[in-house]
């Protein structure tokens, strides 16, 4: 597969989620005014970006061991070493990865997204989370929607503050998958870490940002009418299976794994 052909401009002049994202990660792929909102974040952010990382490392791994080898992750990100399609190929080398991101530099680097063992496929569309519809089309040129796909939605619905759009965007994206599909999704908390997660939503408003931080409550909603699996709803150092537990650690991310009857 080969990425889209259009590249549109990249905006140097406005913080971007994925390219502030990478910034905390200690990724090269942003620019000053990315920094400048990553140097104004609370010390704490630095961690969560790893844990939240981790987290999906780590339930990728498992689902893949389940034997889910379709993925869709909406949210993409820039490219970071290991990346959701070499985790789970490393487990179901056929497995198929459909990647989505809406910031232009992603697209710059969908190359090293495209990278595929030679028994599965990945492609990347460049796609907004809001138009679920959009994505979802394209999805479907690549993963066959008549079995499981696991749709992973990784620190980005806390991008969309308004909670009825975002719990409508993943209720839509959920009702179109079959039956023993999972869902993975992570979302910043409102109720940890309050004061440095007060700190971030304001940092992020000054860059054009606004944050939907949500209570665990909030976050459970996102799973409403689906099986999670156990461990269940918990904060991102907290979520494992099968292998050795996380270092013990406290996280203001909450997590979950879910599968959709």
């Amino acid at each position: 597969m080969t990425a889209p052909a259009p590249r549109p401009r990249i905006d140097t002049s406005q913080a971007h989620p994925a390219r502030v994202y990478d910034w905390l990660l200690g990724g090269k792929d942003n620019y000053p005014v990315d920094e400048a909102v990553g140097e104004q974040l609370p010390p704490e952010a630095r961690d969560a970006a790893r844990q939240n990382r981790e987290f999906m490392h780590r339930a990728a791994a498992w689902l893949a061991g389940q034997g889910v080898d379709q993925y869709l992750d909406i949210g993409t990100g820039i490219p970071t070493a290991p990346n959701l399609h070499q985790i789970v190929q490393r487990v179901v080398p056929t497995a198929k990865v459909v990647y989505t991101d809406n910031d232009p530099i992603v697209l710059r680097h969908a190359q090293a997204l495209l990278v595929s063992s030679s028994e599965g496929a990945t492609d990347y569309i460049e796609g907004d989370v809001r138009e679920p519809g959009a994505i979802l089309e394209h999805a479907r040129t690549v993963l066959d929607f008549s079995r499981p796909v696991g749709l992973s939605l990784i620190a980005l619905m806390h991008f969309i503050a308004d909670d009825d759009e975002a719990y409508g965007i993943v209720s839509s994206l959920i009702s179109e998958l079959p039956s023993g599909s999972y869902l993975t999704l992570s979302n910043a908390a409102s109720d940890l870490f309050v004061e440095q997660g007060a700190l971030v939503r304001e940092q992020y408003a000054k860059a054009g940002m606004k944050l939907g931080f949500r209570t665990r409550e909030g976050v459970g909603r996102f799973f409403d009418g689906l099986d999670l699996v156990a461990p269940g709803l918990v904060t991102a150092t907290e979520w494992f299976r099968d292998e050795a537990a996380p270092a013990a650690e406290e996280s203001g991310i909450y997590v979950g794994v879910a599968r959709i009857p």
